[in-house]
């Protein structure tokens, strides 16, 4: 069976890539300073998301920061000197019960020793003695490291947490400014999703912006001519209300066949073998809105 011949021409549109701009943190949308349809460029603000919560989170961050400052310089001194000297009145305290308790320790042992007093006075004369001793020694103990600093892992965790407070507030300035953020690119604002009040989450998009730099034609072909649509192959087309000698560069082509066009982007409703394929228009033309149809002249 013979093959027909290509079309004289195939059939496509214009689309254009939006680029989708939204801010990193939920927040009321504030300001609007674009409408849809004006013109922006590369750089120029958006919009804005209410600073309230990011201010309230820095406030946060900076009284951390002060409560890890003071821990730290707490484990590098010890203890305050009032706390010392309760411990130091506690030790005296305990030696002069220790002296009383000697005292008594001595008249046990004399009344033993005549018979006048039972040994369990004595025992217990004994066990007080070695009660009050054993808490001096603790009390000196505690005056001692109470004059040393804290152990070194106790140190290093202090110092994390002022290291990990302080990288949050240098980071603040770009948080702030993530949430004004500008346009990547010059262009028309095509779409804007949210009024002002209204709130964000993080990552949704409240304006798209669309560009030359972003169109490409998309338009579809017979199997006859897939061979002949490569890659940086240029194309003629045409579109209602256009200049003359439009071209257009191939980038990219289907690799999987569609029975059917778009019926608007079709002259007749006929079921075809055809596969999309993709082009740059080349610079230097006229702007091409989204969604029109053109009309690209026949491979050869």
């Amino acid at each position: 069976m013979a093959v027909k011949s290509p079309d004289p021409s195939y059939l496509g549109y214009v689309e254009v890539d939006a680029v989708l701009v939204a801010a990193p943190a939920a927040g009321k949308l504030a300001a609007l300073q674009v409408e849809k349809g004006s013109q922006v460029k590369s750089g120029d603000q958006l919009f804005e998301i209410d600073r309230a919560i990011a201010d309230a989170e820095v406030a946060r961050a900076q009284s951390a920061l002060r409560g890890a400052e003071a821990r730290l310089a707490n484990l590098l001194t010890g203890k305050r000197e009032p706390e010392l000297k309760a411990i130091r009145a506690q030790q005296r305290e305990a030696k002069a019960s220790l002296a009383l308790a000697k005292r008594e320790l001595e008249r046990a042992k004399a009344l033993t020793a005549s018979g006048a007093s039972a040994q369990v006075r004595l025992d217990a004369a004994q066990a007080q003695v070695s009660t009050l001793e054993a808490r001096i020694a603790q009390f000196a103990a505690s005056e001692e490291a109470g004059k040393l600093a804290a152990r070194e892992a106790e140190i290093e965790a202090a110092r994390a947490s002022i290291d990990e407070f302080r990288a949050l507030l240098d980071e603040a300035p770009r948080r702030r400014d993530d949430l004004s953020p500008p346009s990547p690119l010059a262009g028309e604002i095509e779409n804007i999703f949210f009024d002002v009040g209204e709130w964000v989450a993080a990552g949704q998009p409240v304006v798209s912006v669309i560009s030359p730099a972003q169109t490409k034609l998309r338009f579809f072909v017979p199997e006859p001519a897939l061979a002949l649509a490569q890659p940086d192959v240029v194309v003629h087309f045409s579109c209602d209300s256009c200049p003359e000698g439009l071209t257009a560069r191939i980038t990219h082509t289907a690799s999987t066949p569609e029975y059917t066009p778009p019926v608007i982007y079709s002259q007749e409703a006929r079921a075809k073998l055809v596969f999309l394929v993709e082009a740059v228009p080349d610079g230097g033309q006229a702007q091409l809105r989204p969604g029109l149809p053109i009309e690209v002249e026949a491979l050869k």
